[in-house]
């Protein structure tokens, strides 16, 4: 564009200047959320330790507050917050208003009725959330650019939800993956360079604030991809199956509106949300408390070899993760997601894998079981592999992603992508999944 040409262009240097300050700005919401989150589970754990009768109190009455003030003051940020975004791309692109999607008011709902649901032992993660979270910063940005077209809000939103994968996981390879696999769908020569300064400076900031960790440690015990060859396969195919049935339950709403149960959340929703609470404290009381909260905790502890989980531990947060989902908290899968497939690897391993495989088969299962449930293997992949420092197992981490996800494709479509047909103009009707990208700029 005319208004952008030379080196030292003022506009091009204002535009540089409110990009720059709003990727570092979306990378200081994303680690102030994940503190907070860190808070939230530790007063739940704290004040809960000793006292298994107490979740049955705080789960319904946090899950009945938190909808109710979602549905009152953040309407649009239930949920992942993926969906939204995934929708609020599309929108923007064809020149609509977004702010029921992304906007700053959603993004601080987000994080701080995250944070409560959290407090309630919800099975909810943060790494989702902070996708919107990044994007309404992001896209609150576009009114102080020296030009609105100098960038395209469809532009802004997606890197902003790439970032928010970057900053959340500290894994800025996978950021830029889940923008073209899931958000996007495909990368322009226009988008490359916002989506690419963008999560790098998300990324610098999250390593500032938080210090260059990996997400999970840095387990060495892996094995060779020929060894991995039967846990590979097994894994994938358990995982897409338990994950596109994961998937397909998420989406029973959204296929079966009418159904009774639906029509109940529909007609009370905060009722439904106390409901939904007391089957958490339910399941966690039956589960030994592995169900409660993100799964982070455990499945640190499970990757690192400290801990081995119980053979209910995979049923458990499955079942943790549905009801949390459909209790309307805004809340994530990615966390809960990963911890169902670290369960899942742990109570496999003692068959699959002995001694240098054992950690590797967990780690396999927790690439498979996120690759089944959003459909996106290459994410999936990428972010194990970032978050457990694992390069060395590549190869075995794309082949479980891979299988895992042409499974779960048999059995149910993309979930994000369904989803965030709800969020688009009834007058369109649910597009085709191939209509998910961006369209050109004008």
């Amino acid at each position: 564009m005319k208004i952008l040409r030379g080196p030292l262009s003022r506009l091009r240097w204002q535009t540089r200047l409110v990009l720059w300050s709003a990727a570092a700005i979306a990378g200081l919401a994303v680690v102030a959320f994940a503190k907070l989150a860190d808070v939230a589970l530790g007063v739940f754990f704290q004040v809960t330790s000793g006292r298994p009768w107490l979740p049955f109190l705080m789960a319904p009455s946090l899950g009945m507050v938190t909808v109710w003030l979602t549905r009152r003051y953040a309407p649009g940020a239930q949920g992942s917050g993926i969906p939204q975004v995934i929708a609020a791309t599309r929108e923007a692109a064809h020149g609509r208003a977004v702010g029921a999607l992304v906007s700053l008011r959603l993004g601080l709902g987000k994080i701080a009725l995250g944070a409560l649901a959290l407090v309630g032992g919800f099975s909810a993660g943060r790494e989702g959330p902070s996708v919107q979270v990044a994007s309404s910063i992001m896209h609150a940005a576009h009114r102080f650019l020296p030009h609105s077209r100098a960038l395209r809000a469809q532009d802004l939103i997606l890197a902003g939800g790439a970032a928010g994968v970057a900053a959340a996981f500290n894994a800025p390879l996978a950021g830029i993956v889940f923008a073209v696999e899931e958000l996007g769908r495909r990368l322009e020569t226009r988008t490359s360079g916002v989506l690419m300064s963008t999560v790098i400076l998300s990324g610098l900031v999250a390593i500032a604030m938080m210090g260059n960790y990996n997400y999970f440690g840095h387990p060495k015990a892996f094995g060779t991809a020929r060894a991995l060859a039967l846990p590979v396969l097994f894994c994938g195919i358990l995982c897409g199956v338990l994950g596109g049935v994961f998937s397909r339950l998420l989406l029973w709403p959204h296929k079966s509106p009418e159904f009774c149960l639906w029509r109940c959340r529909r007609d009370h929703p905060v009722l439904f949300a106390g409901a939904c609470g007391l089957a958490v404290a339910l399941v966690g009381w039956l589960g030994g408390g592995f169900s409660y909260g993100s799964g982070y905790g455990i499945t640190a502890s499970i990757v690192s070899g400290e801990v081995t989980a119980p053979w209910h531990a995979p049923l458990t947060r499955y079942v943790a993760t549905l009801v949390s989902y459909h209790s309307g908290i805004p809340g994530g899968l990615f966390a809960p997601s990963l911890a169902v497939g670290g369960a899942l690897g742990s109570t496999l391993a003692p068959f699959l894998g002995h001694g240098a495989n054992a950690i590797a088969v967990v780690v396999l299962c927790m690439a498979g079981f996120l690759a089944a449930v959003t459909q996106s293997p290459i994410t999936a992949a990428i972010i194990v592999m970032e978050m457990i420092d694992g390069h060395g197992m590549v190869i075995s981490l794309m082949g479980v992603a891979l299988i895992a996800r042409a499974v779960s494709a048999r059995l149910g479509p993309e979930l994000y992508q369904q989803l965030a047909t709800g969020f688009l103009p009834r007058t369109e009707g649910p597009p085709p999944v191939a209509v998910a990208a961006p369209a050109p700029a004008p």
